[in-house]
């Protein structure tokens, strides 16, 4: 039966048929569902397992890469995992990973879920981040006058790191913005302190109390002080806390105008969705269209992120 035969009789032909102009068997529309289907799950699966698209906003890590740039990430070295939120909202569902190809090293330059502010438990909303990871799981970080040691080695250097300042912060010079909250420290001189590890033994006092609050209760537990001041953990008394999971120290390549592991705290590692590999795309984000169009950075398209 023809779409004219059909409205002949008072039924109208669907969208598609009036669309394209000619009739659509049960069979062929079956057929295209089937491979519409096809194609989101092919785009599901590889969105979420082994390749993903990143603008980057901000200038934490020039010149390295720039705002405005587009990333290809790869999710399948560090292990790809499901959506963590519901697409295009921050609420936030139950999620998996799979098996990774290799564990986070130093100097890779990582995308991962912002895991908050340095006081708050939990970001307020799902971002992506973009950092260098400095120091892994185990390591001893100190950075003294900008140089970061790790386990008492000087750390090779980015090639594009920047820095905005001529001097360093002198040493006696409090941040009290800076990670973990009284603890003195400043952006140019940081630790010596431990990346926590799973398994490691945190000893709980009330003096360390303020300093390792934040970090216990984003594990998931409840901390607080009793009224002798002793620490609780879970409604009960402890003078230790054994670390559930591992860590990485992530930093940006442009020292002076990066918020990053010096601020705001430790990555947990299954936090991290991937490393970028290329950027594919680059114009300027202060720019406007049609302006835009004029500040195409072509020469950046196809550099490889190292």
């Amino acid at each position: 039966m023809s779409a004219h035969d059909r409205k002949g009789r008072g039924v109208k032909p669907s969208i598609l048929e009036r669309i394209l102009g000619v009739r659509i068997t049960r069979e062929q529309l079956k057929a295209f569902g089937k491979d519409i289907a096809w194609v989101l799950v092919a785009f599901f699966f590889l969105n979420s397992f082994v390749l993903a698209s990143f603008e980057v906003p901000t200038g934490s890590m020039e010149n390295e890469i720039l705002p405005g740039d587009f990333l290809f990430v790869n999710k399948f070295l560090y292990g790809g995992s499901t959506p963590r939120t519901i697409p295009a909202t921050n609420i936030r569902i139950p999620w998996f990973r799979l098996p990774e190809f290799r564990s986070v090293e130093r100097g890779d330059v990582i995308v991962f879920e912002f895991p908050g502010y340095r006081d708050s438990l939990r970001s307020s909303e799902f971002t992506f981040y973009l950092k260098r990871a400095i120091a892994i799981a185990g390591d001893t970080l100190e950075i003294r006058n900008r140089v970061v040691y790790i386990n008492g080695v000087a750390s090779p250097l980015p090639r594009n790191l920047v820095y905005r300042t001529v001097h360093p912060r002198s040493h006696a010079e409090r941040d009290p913005q800076i990670f973990p909250p009284g603890s003195g420290f400043n952006k140019d001189h940081w630790g010596p302190m431990r990346i926590p590890a799973k398994g490691d033994v945190i000893e709980l006092t009330r003096e360390n109390f303020v300093q390792w609050a934040v970090f216990v209760g984003r594990e998931g537990h409840s901390i607080a002080l009793d009224a002798e001041r002793g620490v609780l953990v879970d409604g009960e008394p402890a003078t230790r806390y054994v670390v559930e999971r591992s860590y990485i120290f992530g930093m940006g390549d442009n020292r002076d105008n990066s918020l990053d592991s010096r601020f705001w705290g430790f990555i947990p590692e299954d936090h991290i969705i991937g490393t970028p590999m290329v950027i594919y795309w680059s114009i300027p984000v202060e720019e406007s269209w049609p302006a835009k169009l004029a500040a195409i950075r072509f020469g950046r398209i196809g550099t490889i992120i190292r």
